[in-house]
């Protein structure tokens, strides 16, 4: 037997409907087909937002990363900038030179037009017997002048061997006069002293 009083157990039949009530309620959201997809739809939508969030962030950080990096190459681009400003007052050639390898560099970045092309197709076209010309006469001309290299050659070969010979011919006749002065020398020493011993003189 209980020990509630009517009242209470009615109040717990209440509250036990309404929680029953509640739960069918639920069951019935879930199994209707118009809330299954009005839930599908709400997982898509956010399953998008979270990705568009994703892509949105990640952009973000690569437009805050490009712009650090282009604030830094800017940067170092003013700087450099000044620096070779600063270089070239003093320098008018270097700087013409670090002006025109900056405009090089620059017309190498930048691709050719058609028109660039045709009309460089139709130098090289033309230019072609004359590319063939100028290679014909540089190898003429330089058969033409293995011989007198070879000439010239052998003349500073002779020049040197009849160098070399003049003085080898200077260096031993002045070893000879050397040693003939030498010999002289001795000669005349030895007389002097032959004659001081033979006079009896004493320094």
């Amino acid at each position: 037997m209980s020990n509630q009083s009517p009242e209470e157990i009615r109040a717990d039949i209440e509250a036990t409907r309404r929680e029953l009530g509640q739960d069918v309620d639920a069951l019935a959201d879930k199994v209707t087909p118009s809330k299954i997809v009005d839930r599908q739809k709400n997982k898509i939508r956010g399953a998008f937002t979270n990705v568009r969030e994703s892509v949105m962030g990640a952009a973000d950080d690569v437009g805050s990363s490009v712009h650090d990096a282009g604030e830094s190459a800017a940067s170092g681009v003013q700087h450099a900038g000044q620096t070779i400003a600063r270089k070239a007052k003093g320098n008018p050639l270097a700087a013409g030179l670090v002006a025109f390898g900056a405009g090089l560099l620059v017309a190498s970045l930048i691709p050719a037009s058609d028109k660039e092309r045709e009309l460089a197709a139709k130098v090289e076209e033309k230019a072609q017997p004359l590319v063939d010309q100028a290679k014909d006469v540089a190898r003429e001309v330089g058969e033409n002048l293995k011989e007198p290299a070879r000439e010239a050659v052998d003349s500073v070969k002779t020049t040197a061997q009849d160098a070399a010979q003049n003085v080898a011919g200077e260096a031993k006749a002045s070893g000879q006069a050397v040693a003939d002065q030498t010999k002289d020398s001795v000669e005349a020493t030895k007389n002097e002293v032959t004659s001081d011993s033979s006079t009896g003189s004493s320094y």
